[in-house]
């Protein structure tokens, strides 16, 4: 027999102020779809709405990768499908895209998100990969090659806000850092593993920090488990050294990033991509990279030039590509963002 007993209705927690400020406060944020006019608002001042992703440098990847109806693209980050989304319009009719993304959590969401767009199977298909695995993926769509492969180093908002996934310090949360929460070890965990000297290395090699010693110093005497922890700890030991607050800041965004860099191999994983990405392109198939710090800059930079004096690739971007300044102004996360760019090569005859 139906249980037809009336079920008390569920309250929303209550914030303090006029306006939410925790990421879970901010629900109108979190559901675009019922509340449209009010995710507007927050875009128009220049803000991302939590649980969202603004694309970069949109109409700049476009130019570079001159996607046309028919082609075969691969997006190799798909994050928001923002990219996605602007290629598929370019693709169709007769085109098919790839989108790889090693996030479990995010990736489900995009994908239905872009087909309550239209785009079914037949034009769009999902891995839940990260990019290392895209010669076992074309393979397996039994693809030899793609026209178009775009690669967006950056980490999206919806995982730098949710303070769940410990990525950022706005707001405390567990210090994970896992772009797959389900594998490998937590932030946390690489830290109180890591020797301080194997740390302050690491501190230098991924994110050219100047303060390196001091810092993995002061991670290594005391224990670590959240992001305002991390923070914290940070903060005081650059006190210490009595710098500008701007070099303090600039020191803490540079030690999240290091630890990040670590805890998911992102160094590794984007040389597998360049050493491959030749293999991976149709002869005059264009790639476009985007990366968001100096250390993926070089690594990016150097593997073009290496394959533009081999023979592999016919062209490549001469100077790096910044987001203009409306773009910056209208999305602060654009202004750390660097788009190079690749022509594959066709055999000789």
């Amino acid at each position: 027999m139906a249980d037809d007993t009336p079920r008390p209705h569920k309250r929303r927690s209550r914030y303090r102020g006029k306006n939410p400020r925790a990421f879970h406060e901010k629900y109108k944020e979190l559901d675009p779809l019922r509340y449209g006019a009010d995710v507007e608002k927050v875009l128009s001042s220049g803000k991302t709405p939590a649980g969202s992703h603004r694309p970069i440098m949109v109409d700049e990847i476009l130019e570079c990768l001159r996607p046309v109806p028919g082609e075969m693209a691969v997006d190799a980050t798909l994050g928001g499908g923002g990219h996605a989304r602007a290629i598929l319009e370019r693709i169709l009719p007769a085109g098919r895209l790839i989108g790889l993304d090693v996030d479990p959590i995010e990736l489900p969401r995009t994908e239905a998100r872009l087909r309550s767009e239209g785009f079914g199977p037949d034009v769009f298909t999902v891995h839940h990969s990260n990019f290392a695995g895209l010669a076992r993926v074309l393979a397996g769509e039994g693809l030899v090659g793609a026209n178009v492969i775009l690669a967006d180093l950056g980490v999206s908002s919806m995982q730098l806000d949710n303070p769940d996934r410990g990525f950022g310090y706005k707001e405390s949360g567990a210090l994970d850092m896992r772009m797959n929460p389900h594998k490998g070890l937590p932030a946390s965990q690489v830290l109180a593993r890591t020797p301080v000297d194997r740390l302050a290395r690491l501190l230098e090699a991924n994110a050219d920090e100047p303060h390196a010693d001091s810092i993995a110093a002061a991670l290594k005497a005391t224990p670590i488990e959240t992001t305002g922890d991390l923070h914290e700890v940070v903060c005081e030991a650059l006190t210490a050294l009595r710098l500008p607050e701007e070099e303090k800041k600039a020191s803490v965004r540079r030690t999240f990033q290091a630890l990040r860099i670590a805890v998911n191999d992102e160094f590794a994983t984007l040389d597998w991509l360049l050493r491959s990405l030749p293999e991976l392109l149709a002869p005059g198939g264009r790639v476009a990279i985007l990366t968001f710090h100096s250390g993926e800059d070089r690594r990016v930079k150097k593997a073009l030039q290496s394959g533009h004096r081999d023979g592999l690739y016919a062209s490549i971007s001469g100077e790096v590509i910044r987001p203009s300044r409306d773009e910056v102004r209208a999305n602060p996360r654009a202004s750390s963002a660097k788009l190079r760019w690749a022509i594959r090569s066709a055999p000789q005859t």
